[in-house]
């Protein structure tokens, strides 16, 4: 199974829907199969959800269709609580088989992979008994392993779009993006601290909020904090707290972001404009992991965060002007990622203009519009 086939999948794939898909046809033109299912994780179910399923050259997905654990889970739920690839030549001396849609005599499954824990199962089967072999479940290992980063985009971008009624990153849009996606990939399972520049309107808090639900720290809190948007007075409290009584109007105890973002991944959005009396204490926090609530006098809390830093500003000039720290720069640019500026994307511009009309569309549950030529002239002007 070469890499090629997976990236071919993912630079034709229009969503994350023909992603899986193609996929799935992948796996059943590779095992001689004509039944097989795709499922992901996912943690507001409690289940694996069934996001394609095709069936005699049907796709009869049913995007309702949850597997939860039970006293017979199934074949499905057994490779994904297992992490094992699994073989059944006879379904019905199989003590794992639960019927789905029709009965089938013979499966072969494989486990999803994302950083080393499962996220989804993919499988194949037939009416007939003895059907796959173990170089059919190989074959299926080592196609759920190619497409274990891909899947992952289309499990977060499902979910994203779940949540918010956007997608979670907008892919392929240039040799450029593809080389952020890339490199997210790269950034987002260590903890090293991240600065991601890039003009107005380019997706750095998309990009952040990517890389930290690629990470190990997924499952723990993703805090933001708006630099720029916060009066300076405001921003040491409400960066690292402050006892009640540390100033006139402080009437109880407050928890800071850094505390509230233990354990997971702090934004600091607009970092430049971050005021130099500040930028003491978020070193401090950067280097030594502690942070001090204004007017304590106990002694600092300790804090695990991972912090992802965002910019339009030149950093480095500001630092030579000793506008901002050189020490703290250089400890915030451990991993650094740059974006290309929207005019990078004339070339998509008419797709993705669509794209953001139809979701504003759905959003506000009116008929999708046109585009008329004159309107995409206007904005095709613009730089």
């Amino acid at each position: 199974m070469a890499d090629v086939d997976i990236e071919q999948l993912l630079h034709a794939a229009a969503d994350s829907e023909a992603l899986e898909r193609q996929i799935m046809e992948l796996a059943l033109a590779r095992t001689e199969a004509v039944n097989g299912a795709l499922f992901m994780w996912d943690d507001d179910a409690d289940g694996l959800v069934l996001t394609c399923h095709i069936v005699e050259g049907l796709t009869v997905t049913k995007p309702d269709r949850v597997l939860r654990r039970g006293e017979k889970p199934g074949i499905a739920l057994w490779v994904f609580d297992h992490d094992e690839p699994y073989l059944c030549k006879e379904a019905d001396s199989d003590p794992n088989y639960t019927r789905y849609l029709l009965d089938v005599r013979s499966i072969a499954a494989a486990p999803i992979n994302y950083q080393q824990r499962p996220i989804g199962v993919i499988t194949v089967s037939s009416r007939r008994s003895k059907v796959f072999t173990e170089q059919d479940v190989a074959t299926l290992d080592e196609l759920a392993a190619h497409s274990g980063t891909f899947l992952r985009r289309a499990q977060m971008d499902r979910q994203s779009r779940k949540r918010s009624g956007r997608p979670f990153l907008i892919k392929g849009l240039s040799p450029e993006w593809l080389e952020v996606e890339r490199r997210i990939e790269h950034a987002a399972p260590t903890d090293a601290p991240m600065l991601i520049r890039g003009e107005s309107g380019t997706g750095k808090d998309l990009v952040a909020n990517a890389i930290h639900f690629n990470s190990k720290r997924a499952d723990k809190p993703y805090v933001t904090i708006n630099c720029a948007a916060i009066p300076e007075t405001m921003l040491e409290s409400i960066m690292f707290g402050h006892v009640q009584g540390a100033f006139t109007g402080a009437s109880f105890t407050k928890i800071g972001e850094f505390q509230k973002a233990d354990g997971g991944t702090l934004f600091l959005d607009e970092v430049g404009e971050l005021p130099m009396m500040l930028q003491a204490k978020v070193l401090r926090a950067v280097e030594q992991g502690e942070v001090q609530p204004l007017g304590s006098n106990n002694p600092p809390e300790r804090v695990d965060v991972r912090l992802i830093c965002a910019t339009n500003r030149d950093l480095e000039a500001m630092a030579r002007a000793g506008t901002f720290r050189d020490d703290l720069y250089f400890r915030l640019s451990v991993m650094t990622l740059q974006l290309p500026p929207l005019r990078a994307y004339k070339d998509n511009l008419e797709v993705m203009a669509h794209v953001f009309v139809q979701q504003a569309a759905e959003r506000y549950g009116k008929k999708t519009p046109r585009i008329n030529p004159a309107a995409m002239a206007l904005i095709s002007a613009y730089n």
